[in-house]
């Protein structure tokens, strides 16, 4: 818990999250475990990523319902959050590619949708590598920042 912690009570990490506050241990504790709620309730939820050659924690990525953008709904969102240190590395790009897979092949999922703020051009471009598109730009209403939705459909997906 201590690691994500510490990425949650980054400030340039946690800019570009809702209303760009940082987070403390309890509520980093307190969102672990509405993650792992929504894996018991959806069959889907965050994954851990971490380092392969030293087991280090450098954050998550996976799917989650996106309820603080109620317009988009019904939708399943993929998202990622890493540590300062290991940005620019292709680590959200390839962990984010393989929860795709894992919402497509194995959830039978038909959409996907990610939400980045308005300016967060490195989400943009891990969404453009995924093969999404934008669909709609809006305000978020957690927050009251614009943000820009994409979105990759079962069609659109390539199964390897």
């Amino acid at each position: 818990m201590a690691p994500m912690a510490a990425v949650n009570a980054d400030p340039e990490v946690m800019r570009w999250i809702r209303d760009g506050r940082v987070r403390d241990e309890q509520q980093t504790r307190a969102g672990i475990q509405a993650w792992e709620r929504e894996w018991e309730s959806q069959g889907f939820g965050l994954f851990a990523v971490e380092i392969r050659s030293t087991g280090e924690l450098a954050g998550f990525t996976g799917l989650s319902v996106p309820a603080y953008l109620p317009e988009v709904l019904p939708a399943v969102e993929i998202g990622w959050r890493l540590g300062r240190s290991h940005w620019g590395q292709g680590l959200a790009t390839e962990a984010a590619a393989a929860v795709v897979r894992f919402g497509f092949e194995e959830r039978g999922l038909e959409r996907i949708v990610s939400i980045a703020q308005v300016g967060n051009d490195a989400s943009e471009r891990v969404m453009a590598k995924l093969g999404m598109r934008p669909v709609r730009e809006t305000v978020n209403t957690d927050g009251g920042r614009r943000v820009r939705v994409f979105e990759l459909s079962s069609d659109q997906y390539e199964y390897a």
